[in-house]
Formats: C-alpha cells, sequence, structure tokens
C-alpha cells in the first residue's frame, strides 16, 4: 500500500476521465493502466486514467465522478493505493453524535467539540457528523452536517464513512438492543468504530481481573450486601458509595467509621454538601434506604486517603487518546482540588481545578516531575489493559486518578467517553488542542490511511 497527500480538484470538463499528476502517480504506483477504481468512503466508481506532466500531487476529477463519490468539498486530503489500479480518497471520518433541532447548536453542548474536532482534520480528511437516524443502510448514504464558511452548519449527503467516532451523549440509548444492532452494522462494514459505548463502573473492574494493573484499583464490591458495607467500613475506616452507571460524581455518598463517634454520611443534597452522624449503623442504613438507595445498582470502595492542599484531597483526571502510531498517551492532566466538605473533587460541587505542576511542586518540591511521571506510566499501563480486554476499540479513556500518603497510584474510575472540562483551564488549552490532533490522527490509523505497525 502507498499513501500520501494530495490535492483534489473537480473539472467542468465533459471528458469523462481521472487524472493524476506524474509525481502523484509515481507515489503511488500507479500501473499505466487505461482505467483506475476511485473510492470515497462506501462509494466508487471506475473510469477511464489519465496521467498529466503537472507540477505536485494533483488528481483532478470530472464533475461527474465527483457527484458519483459525492465528494464534499475539493483541497487537501489523504490519498492512497492498495495495488496500483485503485486510489481511496479521504479518509471519509464520520462523528456520531446526538442530533437536536437547532442547527446553530445542532449537537447540543457538544456542538464546540465537533466543529473543534473537523477544524483539526481540515487538510488531512473529509470528516462529517451525523445520528443514527441518518442513515440509509440501502444506499450506503448518510445525511450528514458539515460547517458552512458562516459559522453554522449544512446538511450534506455523504457515502458511509471509513472510520466513526462514536460520542454520542446518551447513557441510556446507547444501551438499548436497537443501537447495539446499529453500531453492529459498521462492524459487519467492517468499519472501525470507537469508543463504542459508556462505562458502568464496574465494567472497568472486571475488565481489570487478572491484569497486573488491577493493584492500583481500589478494594471494590459490586451490589455490597449491609454487612459487606460495614465489614468494609470497619476494615478502612472510611468508603464510598457508587452509582455503578454514574457521572460528574451525582448520588455518590462518603460513608466514615469512627470506633469513638459512630458512623458518617457526607453527600450531596439540593445543591448543598451533607455531613450526617449516626451512633449506630442500622442508622446509617435506615437513611440510605429512605434516599431510595438500591445497593444492586451500586460499588462499594475503598477509602484512599489522598495528598491534600489546604485539608482539602486532590485528585487527578488523566485524558488518555491513542496517537497515529496507535499508542496511548496522556494528552491531558488537571489536578481538581475538593470543595470544603465535598464527597468529590467536580467543580460543580465547590472543587478548584488547577494545574498538576502546581498542586505537586507544592507538595513534592524537586521530586514533582517524578512523581508526576510515574502517574503517567500507571495511566497508560491501566489504558493498555483495558483495551485488551474490551472487545471494540478504544481510542479515548479519562482516568480519575489519585495519589496517596504513601505516593502509591490509585485509579478510582475510567471513563470511555471522558468530558473535556480540564481544558478550559488556561494552562491547559494547548493539552485539549493536541487531544483532538491526536484523535484526528488516530481516525486516520483506523481507516489505514496511516502505515501500520503490525506486531
Amino acid at each position: 500500500m502507498s499513501s500520501t497527500t494530495c490535492t483534489v480538484l473537480v473539472s467542468q470538463q465533459f471528458v469523462n476521465t481521472v487524472t493524476l499528476s506524474r509525481e502523484l502517480a509515481k507515489t503511488l504506483k500507479i500501473s499505466p493502466t487505461k482505467t483506475i477504481t476511485v473510492r470515497l468512503g462506501s462509494k466508487s466508481v471506475t473510469v477511464p486514467l489519465k496521467i498529466m506532466n503537472r507540477k505536485g500531487s494533483v488528481c483532478s476529477l470530472p464533475q461527474s465522478v465527483a457527484s458519483m463519490l459525492k465528494l464534499p468539498w475539493t483541497g487537501s486530503c489523504q490519498i492512497r493505493s492498495t495495488n496500483g489500479d485503485d486510489i481511496q480518497l479521504g479518509p471519509l471520518v464520520g462523528v456520531l453524535a446526538s442530533n437536536t433541532s437547532d442547527m446553530q447548536q445542532p449537537f447540543g453542548s457538544l456542538t464546540p467539540f465537533v466543529r473543534d474536532f473537523m477544524r483539526a482534520g481540515t487538510n488531512k480528511a473529509f470528516y462529517y457528523a451525523f445520528s443514527p437516524q441518518q442513515v440509509n443502510w440501502s444506499e450506503g448514504v448518510v445525511t450528514g452536517l458539515i460547517p458552512d464558511e458562516e459559522g453554522g452548519w449544512k446538511r450534506k449527503t455523504l457515502p458511509l464513512p471509513d472510520v466513526v467516532y462514536n460520542r454520542l451523549s446518551s447513557r441510556k440509548a446507547e444501551k438499548t438492543i436497537s443501537m447495539e444492532s446499529f453500531k453492529d452494522k459498521f462492524v459487519r462494514r467492517k468499519i472501525p468504530l470507537f469508543n463504542w459505548s459508556f462505562f458502568d463502573k464496574w465494567d472497568v473492574y472486571r475488565l481489570l481481573e487478572g491484569e497486573d494493573a488491577s493493584k492500583y484499583v481500589p478494594e471494590s464490591i459490586i451490589d455490597p450486601t449491609p454487612e459487606e458495607i460495614k465489614k468494609m467500613m470497619e476494615k478502612h475506616r472510611f468508603v464510598f458509595l457508587k452509582p455503578t452507571n454514574g457521572s460528574l460524581g451525582i448520588g455518590i455518598y462518603r460513608l466514615t467509621y469512627n470506633p469513638d463517634k459512630g458512623y458518617f454520611a457526607r453527600f450531596r443534597k439540593n445543591g448543598s454538601n451533607t455531613l450526617i452522624r449516626f451512633p449506630r449503623f442500622e442508622g446509617l442504613m435506615k437513611m440510605l434506604y429512605r434516599h431510595n438507595i438500591r445497593l444492586q445498582s451500586y460499588v462499594l470502595q475503598q477509602g484512599i486517603r489522598l495528598i491534600e492542599i489546604d485539608s482539602c484531597p486532590i485528585d487527578f483526571r488523566f485524558h488518555m487518546t491513542k496517537n497515529g502510531m496507535n499508542e496511548w498517551v496522556p494528552t491531558g492532566i488537571g489536578a481538581k482540588k475538593a470543595g470544603r466538605g465535598s464527597v468529590t473533587t467536580h467543580v460543580r460541587t465547590g472543587g478548584q481545578l488547577l494545574t498538576p505542576e502546581h498542586v505537586l511542586n507544592q507538595l513534592f518540591g524537586h521530586r514533582a516531575d517524578q512523581v508526576l511521571e510515574h502517574a503517567k506510566e500507571v495511566a497508560i499501563q491501566l489504558a493498555e489493559a483495558i483495551e485488551r480486554r474490551y472487545p471494540h476499540p478504544l481510542g479515548e479513556l479519562g482516568f480519575d486518578i489519585g495519589i496517596d500518603l504513601n505516593e502509591s497510584v490509585w485509579m478510582f474510575e475510567a471513563n470511555a467517553k471522558p468530558g473535556r472540562s480540564i481544558f478550559k483551564h488556561p494552562s491547559l488549552k494547548a493539552q485539549g488542542k493536541a487531544s483532538i490532533s491526536n484523535l484526528v490522527d488516530h481516525c486516520l490509523y483506523l481507516s489505514r490511511f496511516r502505515v501500520r505497525r503490525e506486531g
């Protein structure tokens, strides 16, 4: 296989011939055949070929061919040839997202990110965003949305993509049988789709079972019984009760046992951080039942004494992405300082976003870089372990990671579709751009427009 970058032009001439510059034909090792098969996404057409003496790497398509291929626009893109008598333009990247009726914000709060992703793909790929309802499987086309020149969006009928980046935002919708069937249709057509669905908390712990990386996960119990809660509280002094399908720290309880003072529950209620003491364990459990806590949908997790600033615990969000070489890299790291009396470090509950350098330099001085590098190594090891056991391609992960008072590293949660709130910090904006660039390059890798290293 040969690949390179080229400029795609559309000729208004009536001659139904594809023209390649001699330089491009040589790079792609195109055979001096009379015809060539041209592909874009799921569409292909075989037409006469002409090679011309022309500067640069140029591919000129007649208007009729551009229409049959449903070429979205002209300009720079990747081009490859697998056997010398074909060329494929692209890659054609589809971003799968929940659609709204607002053409200014067609993907709700995700719209700016989708636009940034597409901007990063300029001159590297063709792209569009779409929702499940916009795919016509029988005709092999998608009614996708692409940015227009005025800052809005326009609809365009395009081929099925070469690769799908899944950013559907509804956990409930992704769990339906129809959605599983929809995504399976891409797999059957050998179209890579990465970030298959959200993780439940227990999914991650199960994926890490038997892996060396499991040592970085606190002791955890799915569907705990009251007896198991009591036993773990007495063993670790404090624990967390987390909903298996929760996000943003919603529904989390921090439960503490003090032999002299009894049992304590800290949680978020009506927008405020709440702390209640119970002399007896039974009182604690009655409160949880009054809050409609169904233990069958919760995970009980060992509490870890984290490093602190101003007596407030600190944890870290590691935003992991695959790069163009199919390697996991921590492209963004944010430090989160818990608010006073908060169960979690989320900003919405009073937390504060800081840079890891600010935190670690204050706590570890000249050893800060060493501590951070170790945490990065652990994050990569965790990502690789999860990927080995997960049945679908992954291109992005978010880890909530803590460092305890003994400098041990712990992973509390893994997210298959991590939020991007850490990149709002002025010092992390460059990392945000790097994470998007990596995702674009990973799309090139998955669609085989970037040479793969096997083994």
